[in-house]
């Protein structure tokens, strides 16, 4: 078995640092620096190597330790109930959630297809130790993380101490039971492909972790103990039959089939969002445009597409009205949380940088535009031009900010209403701000994908991501959004600096449209 376990392990990391050197070879300028013959480079594909060995080791905790304080200590900080046990709470049912939805064992990923399919490896052996390390370094994962948490969480030291052995019991018994369900009806879970009947359970459990300690109820300690005994005793039993189980080459011939393997990359293919898109384009042949120009050849892509542009935020809208209703009820309902919530609205602005950046649809529509519109007048040289670029890109800029507007306006208004009637303000000039910039956030990330896919336009003729770097800043902004939440500025000041940021930005990005776009936007190869 431990023979088995090193070849797979070399085989993943053989993969990974394959996956790194393409990567690189993908960043511009360095592409033309960088042969072919790089993947046979063995002191590049050492050092790859360690790379990959890195990334697994920061993997192993870094990862962890983001999940335990920002979705469980932050929000235990939240709640006027005592802070420790609502820590204990809210890690009982995300524990289960997230055994639910991360089986590890039944992720059909690439490195389990080549080793199992292609190389015909012996699966049982594959299967087990490969998930008795993925439960090693979850425990070592989680251990000094929850000694970490058990210096200031006031909360017996033992509790900590046990908490990843439960994480881990958890994951276990979730393996039983799917293995017992392949036994009985032959079928095999699919982590990629979750039922509506696991997301309905999985929203009940963080329904559970975060909306019963609103209402000042938290499972006491002794529902832990009842609970982590009872799972101790079943993880254990759930080991012996997961080891004991001998059908894992038939179980994984049926989740590692290509498409299984390419689920995530065939959500994402030109056949697929073409087939959606479809479904949403109006072919209707009394829709006309009295527009003219690059006004006249953007007003008709709208309206064909108008279902598939304003879908989405129609619903974000709804919801986020339903947030706000609910926030205003439960003020009324407990008006000791006033001065709480009204904090939060003078002094966590920058939190909702990362709320918008998840909010604005800037990716799904210039996908949209690629595939409708783009892929084919890209051929053509006189779209390629600066007037005609610069023209296309103001009118769609246009549309998309009005677009990603609708939700955020609901949002910015619900957070002045919320200031309101949580005690207000004694600068009136707080409310304009609170409005204008949340508002300004949306308009910042309609101009920042707009751009993006203008200035490095990834696509190929089959929709596939052929750009490294475009995929580096879309991780990179993510990664500045959400280092936003470590920032406490008033309202008032972080307000005022995104506003000008926003404006500074958005005439940096016409000038950088109309200077590169004409060299920049076109179909990769």
């Amino acid at each position: 078995m431990i023979k088995t376990f090193m070849i797979s392990f070399r085989l993943k990391n053989t993969y990974r640092a394959n996956s790194m050197i393409y990567s690189l070879k993908g960043l511009p300028i360095v592409h033309h620096l960088l042969p072919d013959s790089l993947y046979k480079n063995q002191g590049l594909k050492t050092f790859a190597h360690i790379i990959s060995i890195l990334l697994e080791i920061i993997n192993t905790f870094l990862g962890k330790y983001l999940y335990c304080l920002v979705m469980i200590f932050f929000m235990s900080s939240f709640y006027q109930t005592n802070q420790a046990y609502t820590f204990l709470h809210i890690f009982i049912f995300l524990t289960i959630a997230g055994g639910l939805l991360n089986t590890y064992m039944f992720n059909p990923t690439k490195d389990k297809y080549y080793a199992i399919i292609l190389m015909n490896i012996d699966t049982d052996k594959y299967a087990v130790s490969n998930y008795l390390y993925t439960m090693l370094k979850v425990f070592i994962g989680f251990m000094p993380i929850m000694l970490y948490f058990s210096t200031f969480i006031k909360l017996p030291l033992w509790i900590f101490i046990v908490m990843p052995i439960y994480v881990v019991m958890i994951k276990m018994i979730v393996i039983f039971f799917d293995i017992e369900k392949y036994k009985r009806k032959g079928i095999a879970t699919n982590e990629n492909l979750p039922t509506k009947t696991l997301w309905f359970i999985v929203g009940l459990l963080v329904i559970l972790a975060y909306g019963l300690p609103l209402l000042g109820i938290i499972m006491p300690q002794i529902f832990f103990i009842t609970l982590f005994i009872c799972s101790l005793l079943l993880g254990i039993y759930s080991f012996i039959v997961i080891f004991q189980f001998s059908d894992y080459k038939k179980l994984y011939k049926i989740i590692l089939t290509i498409d299984n393997i390419n689920v995530i990359h065939n959500a994402n293919s030109t056949e697929t969002i073409k087939n959606n898109i479809a479904e949403t384009i109006e072919l209707n042949p009394s829709i006309q445009s009295h527009k003219e120009g690059f006004a006249y050849f953007h007003e008709l892509f709208v309206k064909r597409h108008s279902k598939l542009l304003t879908q989405a935020v129609k619903k974000q809208t709804c919801v986020i009205l339903l947030i706000i209703a609910g926030i205003l009820i439960f003020v009324h309902t407990v008006p000791e949380i006033k001065i709480y919530l009204n904090n939060i609205t003078l002094t966590y602005l920058p939190y909702f940088v990362l709320i918008m950046y998840f909010l604005n649809r800037g990716t799904t529509i210039t996908q949209a535009m690629f595939i409708n519109c783009d892929h084919c007048m890209l051929t053509y040289r006189i779209f390629r031009t600066p007037k005609v670029l610069l023209g296309i890109f103001t009118q769609r800029l246009k549309t998309l900010i009005f677009i990603n507007l609708l939700p955020s306006s609901i949002l910015g208004l619900g957070l002045v209403l919320i200031l309101y009637i949580t005690g207000g303000t004694t600068n009136y000039l707080n409310y304009f701000i609170l409005f204008i910039s949340i508002n300004a956030m949306s308009i910042f990330f309609s101009i920042h994908y707009l751009s993006m896919y203008y200035l490095l336009q990834p696509y190929n003729i089959n929709t596939e991501i052929k750009n490294s770097t475009y995929s580096l800043v879309k991780t990179l902004t993510y990664f500045i959004c959400y280092l936003m939440i470590q920032i406490k500025l008033p309202t008032f000041e972080f307000g005022i600096a995104i506003i000008i940021f926003t404006i500074i930005y958005t005439i940096i990005s016409l000038i950088l449209i109309y200077k590169f776009a004409p060299k920049t936007f076109k179909i990769r190869q």
